[in-house]
């Protein structure tokens, strides 16, 4: 009988929770049973239990793993206006809207945390607090209540996403994303974004600034 070592069970695993996130994205977790997911990354339904107790321990790790690697990505835009409006526009943009088994952790699976166990929603919870630090370093914005304001903003992201999702009128889809990037750079707008002018106010976006203007 074939015995394998620790690194390549690891790699198991880890094709697993891949392409367990593309399913559960693309179908939620009700959606998606374990012999799909499995089936997905090349293995018999009988392999399930040797990396995972149970459905909800592999949700619970698809949910961290995606909002880690939504951080790295965060954390790699460039700080202050620009990388806002480069997460707006790409956050907000026809392409994620059509592939949300490619996209955004929280609006492909926010409702399925909501109804789960306390397995997956602490997972959640660690790793979207982790999310809310990124974005307040990304605006530059070191107050007491900056993480809870930026995790609000970027929550009006999340709902407008999945709105735009919803509903079958691609022109009102459409002009959802838009506004909402509008609202979304407002929201964000913090010391680091942009200066107030003369009036107190501070700038908004230009037409250059929303979806479609560039990948």
């Amino acid at each position: 009988m074939t015995r394998y070592g620790a690194a390549h069970k690891q790699a198991t695993r880890e094709r697993i929770v891949s392409t367990a996130a593309r399913r559960l994205k693309s179908d939620g977790v009700a959606g998606s049973g374990v012999a799909t997911l499995m089936a997905d990354a090349g293995l018999t339904n009988g392999a399930f239990y040797a990396h995972f107790a149970s459905k909800e321990a592999l949700v619970a790790t698809v949910v961290e793993a995606e909002l880690a690697t939504q951080c790295r990505t965060l954390a790699d835009l460039a700080p202050g206006r620009a990388g806002v409006e480069d997460l707006v526009r790409r956050y907000l943009s026809p392409t994620h809207r059509d592939h949300p088994e490619a996209g955004c952790p929280s609006a492909a699976l926010v409702e399925d945390v909501v109804r789960a166990g306390a397995e997956v929603r602490e997972a959640y919870t660690s790793q979207v607090v982790a999310v809310g630090e990124v974005l307040a370093g990304l605006v530059g914005d070191a107050g007491p209540d900056a993480r809870a304001r930026l995790l609000a903003a970027f929550a009006g992201m999340v709902g407008t996403l999945q709105l735009a999702r919803a509903v079958t009128d691609r022109r009102l889809s459409d002009a959802l994303l838009a506004h909402g990037a509008e609202q979304a750079l407002a929201a964000f707008a913090g010391p680091a974004v942009g200066a107030p002018t003369s009036d107190g106010t501070r700038p908004g976006p230009t037409g250059d600034d929303l979806p479609g203007s560039r990948p």
